[in-house]
């Protein structure tokens, strides 16, 4: 793995503002999942996560969700900019004015919490294009205060050059930014990132689709709000029609 990330780039791959990327194996796996917001979030030990198609995810940390997916594609977006292993600094303000989170005091919090949680994670990916187990952090160092616990004008945050292993081109996917911050977290969101993926997205089941989003519903009621999730993401012009027939779910995307 070392001679692999040596011979790598030290940035990571291009995209254009309009848009946010993120690896394939993430994206077809339920580490961002879309449970319930009320329900506590688990603190994960070497939990094996669900993933379609080919590989294996094991996490370790507390329960990921929609929101820290948000949070981790933008922050992706300005660690492109710099070598991964330096420092990105950022202002709070404008960091949540990109997520398009409300200005106040409480999406500060909810951001440094984020942050925080993703620094506490360790990942381990395998799938046919990796030569072997990648295991990372989403984030290696995270500092909103100063020693004095005063709060820093500019966070600051470091992702650790390992990432480039999971940032591959080919297996990349680039979504549009505006269309995704502005889907509610939530079964909708989870499933844009997921189709995003697949140019020609294949039928999947329903209780596949629901082990994707991570979700402890029951069937009957994931089947309801899967079908409002479709007709959110139809509403947004990311897909032209969807089906559900014999619990298999068939979609068309627009673009």
């Amino acid at each position: 793995m070392l001679e692999s990330l040596v011979a790598r780039p030290k940035y990571l791959p291009e995209w254009p503002d309009t848009q946010r990327a993120m690896p394939n194996e993430i994206l077809r796996s339920a580490l961002f999942n879309c449970r319930n917001r009320n329900q506590a979030r688990l603190f994960m030990k070497d939990a094996e996560i669900a993933v379609i198609g080919d590989g294996q995810v094991i996490y370790r940390g507390e329960e990921l969700r929609q929101d820290d997916e948000l949070v981790w594609l933008h922050l992706m977006h300005l660690a492109k900019k710099t070598h991964l292993g330096d420092c990105i600094d950022f202002t709070p303000y404008s960091f949540i004015k990109m997520l398009g989170w409300p200005i106040k005091g409480q999406s500060y919090d909810r951001l440094r919490v984020c942050l925080s949680r993703m620094q506490a994670t360790a990942i381990r990916f395998q799938s046919k294009r990796l030569d072997t187990f990648i295991s990372v952090s989403l984030i290696l160092k995270f500092r909103s205060r100063n020693d004095n616990n005063e709060n820093l004008s500019r966070w600051e945050v470091w992702v650790g050059e390992e990432m480039r292993l999971l940032f591959d081109e080919e297996f990349l996917t680039r979504v549009n930014w505006e269309t995704r911050r502005a889907l509610p977290d939530g079964i909708a969101s989870k499933l844009f990132g997921y189709w995003s993926s697949h140019r020609k997205p294949f039928p999947v089941k329903a209780e596949t689709l629901i082990k994707l989003c991570g979700s402890e519903m029951e069937l009957r009621h994931f089947r309801i709000e899967l079908r409002k999730a479709l007709d959110v993401l139809v509403k947004v012009s990311f897909l032209e029609s969807w089906e559900v027939k014999d619990d298999l779910v068939t979609v068309a995307r627009r673009h």
